[in-house]
């Protein structure tokens, strides 16, 4: 569980404790977190059956904060939220209806029978719409919150299926990649429902650049699916293609081939390009990157718009990551490959 932190002056303790449990009325607040993540290989594939490769981000995260009101709970809504954060991010004032799904299926499993009202602040440095894993990080925050605010023990699969309700909400049919990810402290690889941690043995650098277009997961996953309807067989190759492609980089990954990785990484983005899936600006910064001498480098996430990965030899960094600005990306971040086999959740 979170280690509760100090208490935020926003969230106001209830004026009686009238109509609490005793057990509750110590804590006032509760606080959870979550991180980023990244899909190296397998997005799309992984919903038709086909491994998936994942990176934590553990420098991106969401804070939340969730604690009593003097409210009363009798009216509309049982909750009310402030979201701040990202700087593509506006001020968020109501809840969703995936976290208030969530905090109704927390409330149910665990047994909370309170009825307060309830003031979430979420501080998500995550910029949504990226294919980043934004919602699911703040919804397992929340979950978090809300398991330290009632003192409530929580197993890692009951995590995982709450933030699975909000992000069935929030994405439709979600394929529970981005719900264990952005919990995960090291590389999982995702194969037939489960997932394991990912060996590490390259050395060098990811980088990741937003193109500052906001994804369009749903309509890609619409276009794909039309187009394996109107194109018999074009399902089979499809997620036969990426599985072979996403298990050679698995391997290259743990073995420390880096070049191997790169251009597994590159096959990948042209397998969702030509599926189109991609969008001008984000294969401008592949080959941005693959000029400024980048091993490899594609597209990450749902597509049509969002964030590109490219996989770099570290003293290539600093330039690789020059062009990518150039040639239009709205910011970067970096992940080392050692610290991603030592993150500490």
């Amino acid at each position: 569980m979170q280690k509760r932190q100090a208490e935020l002056s926003v969230l106001i303790p209830p004026n009686s404790a009238k109509g609490l449990s005793k057990s509750h009325r110590a804590r006032s607040v509760g606080i959870g977190r979550a991180h980023a993540k990244a899909i190296l290989l397998g997005e799309h594939a992984v919903v038709y059956g086909a491994p998936a490769l994942a990176l934590p981000i553990p420098q991106l995260t969401a804070t939340a904060s969730v604690g009593w009101s003097p409210h009363s709970p009798d009216g509309p809504h049982d909750m009310s939220l402030t979201m701040t954060g990202s700087a593509s991010r506006p001020m968020v004032t109501q809840a969703s209806e995936s976290l208030r799904r969530l905090t109704a299926e927390f409330r149910a499993s665990m047994g909370v029978t309170d009825r307060l009202h309830l003031d979430m602040v979420i501080d998500c440095a995550i910029p949504p719409g990226r294919g980043l894993g934004s919602s699911a990080a703040c919804a397992r925050a929340v979950v978090l919150a809300l398991a330290d605010l009632f003192d409530r023990e929580i197993s890692q699969s009951t995590a995982f299926d709450l933030v699975q309700t909000a992000e069935n909400v929030t994405h439709g049919r979600a394929s529970g990649v981005d719900a264990m990810a952005v919990g995960a402290s090291v590389p999982l690889l995702f194969r037939a429902g489960g997932a394991q941690e990912l060996a590490v043995g390259c050395e060098g650098l990811f980088i990741i650049a937003d193109s500052g277009v906001v994804g369009r997961t749903k309509d890609a996953v619409e276009l794909l699916r039309e187009g394996f309807l109107r194109h018999p067989g074009s399902q089979e190759r499809f997620v036969r293609r990426a599985s072979v492609l996403t298990e050679e980089a698995r391997h290259a990954f743990a073995d420390g081939r880096p070049e191997e990785l790169g251009s597994r990484l590159t096959d990948y983005h042209e397998l969702l390009r030509t599926a189109g899936l991609s969008i001008d600006r984000i294969d401008t910064l592949v080959e941005a990157a693959r000029t400024a001498g980048a091993l490899g480098a594609k597209m990450t996430g749902g597509g049509m718009g969002g964030c590109m990965i490219a996989l770099t030899r570290s003293w290539q960094a600093s330039e690789v990551t020059r062009k990518l600005h150039e040639a239009g990306a709205v910011q970067t971040w970096v992940l080392p490959l050692r610290r991603l086999a030592g993150h500490a959740p």
